[in-house]
């Protein structure tokens, strides 16, 4: 049955992540992958906050399996980051690889940092 929660939320967030990619990426007309970084920084608060609710005993292991590994393990994309990362600087667009990279590693930790803080103050 563990399995089945996995592959749903799966199911879930991998088009969430497409069209969330393509719908950021459309409203801004720049090199920067700002679809890319969009979904790994909401990626990023969503196992915040799932971690949070979870270390106070408010989230299942359910729940873990479902949105943690689930959706957010479809809706998150170290792979795309990597590759476009790398685009940028093959391209000779460094500045925006370097931003790329200090910028997705800053904001997912500020976001999952957030994450957990918020979760820790609804149920502590």
């Amino acid at each position: 049955m563990n399995w089945l929660l996995v592959v749903v939320g799966a199911a879930i967030g991998a088009p969430l992540r497409y069209l969330t990619d393509r719908a950021v990426q459309r409203r801004h007309d720049t090199v920067f992958p700002w679809g890319t970084f969009t979904v790994n920084v909401a990626g990023c608060l969503i196992l915040g906050l799932l971690t949070g609710a979870a270390t106070a005993g408010a989230a299942s292991s359910q729940a873990q399996l479902f949105v943690g590994t689930g959706l957010c393990g479809a809706l998150t994309t170290y792979s795309t980051f990597s590759y476009e990362t790398l685009r940028l600087a093959e391209d000779g667009a460094t500045f925006y690889a370097a931003a790329n990279v200090v910028g997705s590693v800053v904001a997912g930790l500020g976001a999952v940092f957030a994450g957990v803080a918020v979760a820790q103050a609804v149920w502590a």
